[in-house]
């Protein structure tokens, strides 16, 4: 069977790392300073990297791929050398594909080729697919002073705040200072509203799960355009996926010519600020 999957030219890839969270299967790492595909089996052939990559080095291929044969992967990752193939096995190991996972030690000890995990590396098995963002944990944040006394105001200015729901030319953007925040963070940050919020318009995406970010980037050029836009804040998770929200907004910025503040501030688990920075 055809199937499309991501080609990368590494004599144009500089190791950049743009491509990283908008591939959100996993299947690409920065490794020895250059983009690599990881796994096949986890590369969905959409090109949502593409988009990210300054340099070009990414196209789409389309090849024969019949059911999915691990012995064929190997053959490409070997090429990388022992940091690739130590990265494409954890891969497989991480998202329990055991099955591939025996295929590929089969193969490099039939290729006389050292097997670059440990032993309790092959037997660890993570509770989560493999990607940092989906990751589970559990978050202790104990207070001296359980009882918050007074209700808190609430600082939502509009209706709706989806991005894909909003109207870019809706009256209440214009003239305004944008709050563009990750679905996460209103749940993570505890004065989202007072210390965010307050005095801001507001959209909120998610660069990981959200569809159709295409549509995302017009509407953020058209409030940029139309509107007359104050300043952006971009409102993230610590999660690597979640600086796509980041990239978005300065890509807006990079097509509407504008000059306009963009300021991202990147929110903790637990609920810190932990970066503070200008990127316009």
């Amino acid at each position: 069977m055809l199937r499309k999957i991501i080609k990368i030219d590494e004599e144009k890839c500089d190791g950049c790392g743009n491509c990283i969270p908008e591939c959100h299967e996993g299947a690409l790492q920065i490794i020895d300073g250059k983009a690599r595909l990881i796994s096949d089996l986890f590369c969905d052939g959409l090109g949502a990297c593409l988009g990210n990559c300054p340099p070009g080095a990414l196209t789409i291929e389309e090849r024969e791929a019949e059911p999915y044969n691990e012995k064929k992967v190997m053959d490409y990752i070997v090429k990388g050398g022992e940091n690739v193939i130590k990265a494409h096995l954890k891969h497989l190991r991480d998202h329990e594909e055991f099955e591939y996972l025996r295929e590929a030690l089969e193969y490099l000890r039939d290729n006389g080729i050292e097997n670059p995990l440990s032993q309790n590396d092959l037997q660890e098995r993570k509770s989560h697919c493999g990607c940092p963002g989906s990751q589970e944990m559990s978050i202790e944040n104990i207070s001296e002073n359980d009882d918050e006394g007074g209700v808190r105001a609430s600082h939502l200015r509009q209706w709706p705040i989806q991005l894909h729901l909003v109207s870019p030319n809706a009256p209440y953007f214009k003239n305004s200072d944008l709050l563009l925040a990750a679905d996460c963070c209103g749940f993570a940050y505890p004065d989202f509203h007072k210390d965010f919020l307050k005095g801001k318009s507001l959209a909120i995406a998610c660069p990981k799960l959200d569809t159709n970010k295409e549509v995302y980037l017009d509407k953020l050029v058209t409030m940029i355009n139309e509107t007359n836009l104050k300043s952006i804040t971009v409102l993230i998770m610590q999660v690597p996926c979640c600086s796509g929200l980041a990239q978005l907004a300065q890509q807006a910025i990079e097509i509407s010519g504008s000059e306009i503040p963009v300021n991202v501030t990147v929110i903790s688990h637990n609920g810190e600020i932990l970066q503070t920075m200008q990127i316009n």
